[in-house]
């Protein structure tokens, strides 16, 4: 197995890192051609000059874009220098219907396609532990599930393409739930004057517990918002969700709430800061002494 990687952001260099330790990648290509370069020569890969010669240098090709627009201008880059049999495996969280025409436009060229969003952050991506929900044909996982356990602790086949989307639209709408629940209680707990590593610790441990305020908890107490996860593509995440949500005729309050507040954040500057900034809003709504609702 061949494996070319494409988009070294925040999360593909840690997933290609991963892939390039188990001598599983061969090649990658990046926007920024200066930062593909930085990661071949740290990993002794080659680099792409386009994505078309990428895909003619391998089997499978992974890629890490951040929009629907990006992945399916990727596709069509991709085409030309890709050979019938050969995989596409798409990381990114996009729509079910982006995932779903990326499939047709790649079945044209009898290229098979994987839609493989991914959970864990960028610690995740960086220490191989991310959890990957997969949508596409089940032997077609299979062939390739030797360079996806590479960058995951976890692989769930969810049916047909599509439905990894639909899973991560989920994770990401609970992900939206928690960060509200964790930054409130964690801004009412510094209202209160509690030491606040020891609320960490002790709600860490009990039914409340969960990754995020293990992880979070402490740097967002202390005024740090280093990206973990972006704010602004948590915003986009959930943008999709409501598109989703719109079919089904339905608003649900913490997928509005929370786009409307990270919309605040973005405006006041903060949409590349971990989305666990959203305890400036928390902690304001508490020196301000707000009542309503924000």
């Amino acid at each position: 197995m061949k494996v070319g990687f494409i988009g070294l952001g925040a999360m593909g260099w840690g997933m290609a890192a991963n892939l390039a330790k188990a001598g599983l990648l061969a090649i990658v290509w990046n926007r920024t051609a200066a930062r593909a370069e930085a990661f071949a020569a740290e990993h002794g890969v080659e680099v792409a000059a386009t994505p078309e010669a990428l895909a003619s240098a391998c089997d499978v090709v992974l890629a890490c874009v951040s929009a629907d627009a990006d992945v399916l201008e990727m596709v069509e880059a991709l085409k030309p220098g890709l050979a019938a049999g050969s995989l596409v495996i798409d990381t990114s969280t996009i729509s079910v219907q982006t995932a779903q025409e990326a499939a047709r436009r790649l079945a044209e060229v009898g290229v098979e396609f994987l839609d493989a969003p991914v959970s864990g952050g960028v610690e995740g991506a960086k220490s191989g532990q991310l959890v990957m929900m997969v949508g596409g044909e089940a032997a077609v996982l299979d062939r390739v599930r030797p360079a996806l356990e590479a960058m995951s602790k976890s692989i769930t086949h969810m049916g047909a393409v599509g439905m990894g989307q639909a899973t991560k639209a989920v994770n990401q709408i609970m992900a939206a739930g928690i960060n509200q629940a964790v930054t409130e209680a964690l801004g009412f707990g510094q209202a209160m004057g509690l030491d606040m590593d020891k609320v960490i610790s002790v709600v860490g441990n009990g039914a409340a517990g969960n990754w995020f305020v293990n992880m979070r908890g402490p740097t967002m107490t202390r005024g740090t918002y280093e990206p973990g996860f972006k704010l602004a593509l948590h915003h986009k995440d959930l943008s999709i969700c409501r598109a989703m949500l719109d079919k089904l005729n339905v608003s649900l309050p913490t997928v509005e709430m929370t786009l409307h507040h990270y919309e605040r954040l973005m405006a006041a500057g903060h949409g590349e800061e971990d989305i666990s900034a959203l305890y400036r809003l928390k902690r304001e709504m508490f020196e301000k002494g707000n009542k309503k609702s924000l």
